[in-house]
């Protein structure tokens, strides 16, 4: 028998794309680095609130590199990320809150479709340019990701109570404790030491952290 795996909790919202290229990253790793991934939905507009940081975009040079390197990231993450037409609307007027608190809903009663289900709704804003806000848009990327539509909308009546959007908070607190100044972060549990990663970019970090090879952000493995 194998040592028993290390825990990662990723911190992530749907409105960040480099979370989707960090999710995509340790979803393909989890079993090779024999690591027990915990996907931890997270609202970035309390994160960047709480630290006193703004959106990068917000500044033009770094919008303008935004975009250039999106692209090339996306190419070779293998993700297929496409900037949003109307950026500033989706990022800094429609959010992220109801996408949040549905995966948060989802984390608590069928926590094995949250992967399926962030995927789907990063997929809806992140590369075909689709709403992720109004209920039916929540509703068409649970469904797509496998939900029956009696389920889907079930769990999104869940996302009004005080429950779900409690655990919301409490999980962007738990993230700001950890030294949170935007998304994502990843926070590796090792050895009885915990190390806060951020961004999509420190995987070989990680990696020398787990005592792991890293393979780039598309292991041979899942190519075989």
């Amino acid at each position: 028998m194998g040592p028993l795996p290390r825990t990662l909790e990723l911190f992530y919202d749907v409105l960040s794309p480099y979370s989707w290229l960090g999710f995509e990253v340790l979803c393909r790793y989890q079993k090779l680095w024999n690591v027990q991934l915990r996907l931890r939905p997270a609202l970035i507009a309390g994160i960047m609130k709480d630290s006193g940081n703004k959106p990068p975009a917000m500044l033009p040079r770094k919008g303008k590199y935004l975009r250039s390197d999106l692209r090339l990231q996306g190419e070779h993450f293998q993700v297929p990320i496409r900037f949003p037409k109307d950026f500033f609307s989706v990022i800094l007027e429609k959010g992220s809150v109801s996408a949040m608190r549905f995966l948060t809903a989802l984390s608590m009663q069928r926590p094995e479709l949250l992967e399926k289900v962030s995927r789907e709704l990063w997929m809806r804003v992140w590369s075909r340019d689709e709403d992720i806000t109004e209920p039916q848009s929540i509703l068409a990327a649970a469904e797509r990701a496998g939900m029956s539509a009696e389920d889907a909308r079930a769990l999104l009546e869940k996302t009004a109570t005080p429950q779900v959007k409690n655990q919301l908070r409490e999980t962007t607190e738990a993230a700001c404790r950890y030294g949170a100044f935007g998304l994502p972060i990843t926070v590796a549990h090792v050895d009885g030491q915990t190390h806060m990663l951020f961004g999509s970019d420190r995987m070989e970090l990680l990696a020398h952290l787990l005592g792991e090879k890293w393979m780039g952000p598309v292991p041979p493995a899942l190519n075989a």
